[in-house]
């Protein structure tokens, strides 16, 4: 009779449903899939199971030992990865391993042939309709991206993402499940759920179907996440103004793009006007927000002057600086301190700089008549900009000073005792002399001639009193506007830029020239009358560095159609070649700076030159904006730049022999002992 059990035991009835305990169930030696499921799937395995419950049965048969007898228990021929699933469950004490399982016994097949046919023999979903149900879960049910997730094993983030896709217009689905579209560019529509606009873009496209290409055309009248307006208003002031934002869930950096440009820049002027109520509370008399600088204001500009700290405020910053070195000593950066070190070093760091902005101020008449521009820069930081007066308060904020006395005035019109020009020179020894009677224009204008050569000569012996004297001469136009300031007739002249290349002076490269200027202009004296002592009692670095920024001021390497000057345009070169100067830093070609304003040939050989022929070759049938994007995409990163803007390799050849007919105007060498023919050429 036992024996008959056993036998009965060890030849099963098969094609019958069991149930099974967890622990009882092995993985089968004859699985066909040797490569193990991958985390993600049993844990959308288990999450199914645990909100839906075993939706399919495994396929088992006994496990038996080398005679044939039973062990108790059953290998696994189907649904491992189910098997897999509900251990994770029972690991995480949310079932325990005696869980029946339900099981569908199966002998009478190969077990290998069950395993290969259960993952060869089946038709995954099309992932439109996965899309599709997903947002039918959520329109239908209710439910969020985390309750969604949470049922089918997979993250919020997976979710939304399907959501939008599944929210995609219906024709677009039906042409993505016709092989119409691809997955990529599928996801490139779904960055808004505009159907209208998702079906016009479509209808747009050309051959070139590039995703980037139909995320531009989705978005071209929105307003990118990195704009400075976006960056200044922040997301959460414009979606609280009932601005919408669209998000692209699809891209690295979940970038998203503002859908109202109006509102955006109203909300923009608006905290730009709070910013310049604060600054006009400084005493200012007027303060103006402007998204963009306003280049043609017209208006003169004022600096802040150095002012001598207090005895008392020079020694609590001479204590508060020892106290930074005693606090920092030790360490290397902030992220080496700790918490408490850091925060109090940030506290001195701050007073430093509080007591440091008080050695230079403006004067209060120019506080008092003038104004300043709140502007937003390049990366949405606030600019400002202070210091500008108006024309009619010119007179008030900076009021000429009264001479001083004992010097004597400018000769006034209608003056019966100034000789007229042309008068007799007065002669010695004269009876009708008058006391203090002035010489005469004519000589006047012969002494001041004599002494006038007598500079020039002399001067020419003197290079480190010329370069003070040039560097007057810049520095009194450039920072003072006051020609006449200087006895070197050197006239500086600052061609402004931003009518040649719009925006130009919003850029970084702008900005450094602005901060380049305003650093010099802070640190000038207030009358210009003082500038010669300012710059004698430079050291000879700062000399130079300051006669080094005026002369940068004036360089004009512009090419106009109107104005040919081969010889100065050489001599740019030149300058490039001689400062080793790379462009790359500052500009790339975009659609906007270059690629969308050349020919298509112009595309194809910058993309020949920058990348390759094949790259070329590959975008040479595009209509032309397409082929532009497409060249931006590819020239980026490349540090490829137009002719025009590229640095001359350095000259290998001695400079060019002068003609002959510019030999007489060639400058004779120091050791050159002719003085009278030198005097001759200075005095020309």
């Amino acid at each position: 009779m036992n024996a008959v059990t056993e036998t009965v035991a060890a030849s099963p009835v098969s094609g019958v449903e069991i149930f099974v305990p967890l622990a009882k169930l092995k993985k089968s030696p004859r699985n066909a899939r040797k490569v193990p499921h991958g985390e993600a799937a049993i844990e959308a395995l288990a999450a199914s199971i645990q909100h839906k419950g075993l939706i399919q049965n495994l396929v088992v048969e006994p496990e038996t030992k080398e005679d044939g007898t039973p062990t108790g228990y059953y290998l696994v021929t189907a649904g491992e990865g189910r098997r897999l699933a509900m251990l994770l469950r029972a690991k995480r004490k949310q079932i325990k391993k005696s869980e029946a399982v339900r099981c569908w016994l199966d002998t009478a097949n190969d077990p290998a042939e069950i395993s290969l046919d259960e993952n060869v023999t089946r038709t995954p979903m099309h992932p439109a309709d996965q899309f599709e149900r997903f947002r039918e879960l959520a329109d239908g049910k209710g439910w969020g991206a985390e309750e969604i997730g949470a049922r089918f094993g997979v993250s919020a983030g997976v979710v939304k993402q399907r959501l939008r896709l599944g929210a995609v217009s219906p024709k677009l689905l039906q042409v993505y499940r016709e092989d119409g579209l691809t997955l990529d560019q599928l996801m490139a529509f779904a960055i808004t759920e505009d159907h209208d606009r998702q079906e016009q873009v479509f209808a747009n496209l050309h051959h070139n179907r590039e995703p980037w290409i139909i995320r531009r055309d989705m978005t071209a009248s929105n307003v990118s996440a990195e704009d400075r307006r976006a960056v200044f208003v922040g997301v959460d002031a414009y979606a609280e103004a009932g601005g919408n934002i669209i998000r692209d869930l699809f891209s690295e950096d979940r970038g998203g793009f503002f859908q109202d440009a109006g509102l955006l820049d109203m909300l923009a002027i608006e905290k730009l006007r709070e910013i310049a109520e604060q600054v006009q509370a400084e005493g200012w008399k007027w303060a103006e927000a402007h998204i963009d600088y306003p280049h043609a204001h017209g208006m003169r500009r004022f600096y802040p002057q150095t002012v001598t700290l207090s005895d008392e405020d020079e020694a609590r910053l001479d204590a508060l600086s020892a106290e930074y070195d005693a606090l920092a000593e030790g360490y290397e950066s902030f992220e080496e301190m700790p918490e408490d070190i850091a925060a109090k070093l940030d506290a001195v760091s701050d007073e430093i700089d509080a007591y440091s902005a008080k050695r230079s101020a403006y004067d209060p008449n120019v506080i008092a008549n003038g104004g300043a521009f709140v502007v937003l820069h390049h990366d949405g930081t606030v600019r400002i900009e202070r210091g500008f007066v108006r024309l009619k308060d010119e007179a008030l904020a900076d009021p000429q000073p009264e001479p001083e006395e004992g010097v004597a005035t400018e000769p006034q019109m209608g003056d019966d005792k100034q000789p007229e020009d042309g008068d007799e020179d007065v002669q010695d020894g004269d009876e009708d002399e008058e006391p203090g009677k002035p010489i005469s224009d004519s000589l006047t204008r012969d002494l001041s001639a004599h002494r006038t050569l007598a500079l020039r000569v002399t001067l020419a012996e003197r290079p480190d009193t010329a370069l003070i004297a040039l560097t007057h001469a810049l520095t009194a136009q450039l920072f003072y506007s006051y020609a006449e300031a200087g006895c070197l007739e050197v006239r500086p002249t600052v061609t402004p830029l931003s009518s040649h290349a719009d925006g130009i002076e919003d850029t970084p490269l702008a900005a450094r020239a602005n901060e380049q200027h305003e650093s010099w202009a802070e640190r000038m004296p207030r009358d210009v009358a003082d500038l010669w002592g300012f710059i004698v009692g430079l050291d000879e670095a700062k000399r130079i560095a300051l006669l080094a920024h005026c002369a940068a001021r004036t360089v004009n390497a512009l090419r106009l159609p109107w104005d040919r000057k081969p010889r100065s345009l050489q001599t740019a070169d030149r300058l490039a070649g001689a400062l080793a100067l790379d462009v790359t830093k500052d500009w790339t070609p975009t659609v906007d700076s270059y690629l969308g304003r050349v020919t298509k040939a112009h595309i194809v050989e910058a993309v020949t030159e920058g990348v390759s022929e094949d790259a070329a070759r590959r975008i040479a049938d595009m209509k032309k904006p397409d082929m532009a994007q497409a060249a931006e995409q590819l020239l980026s990163s490349t540090g490829w730049l137009p002719a025009v803007l590229r640095t001359p390799e350095p000259e290998g050849v001695d400079p060019a022999p002068v003609e002959p007919e510019d030999a007489d105007s060639v400058e004779q060498p120091p050791e050159v002992e002719d003085s009278e023919a030198s005097y001759a050429v200075a005095a020309e």
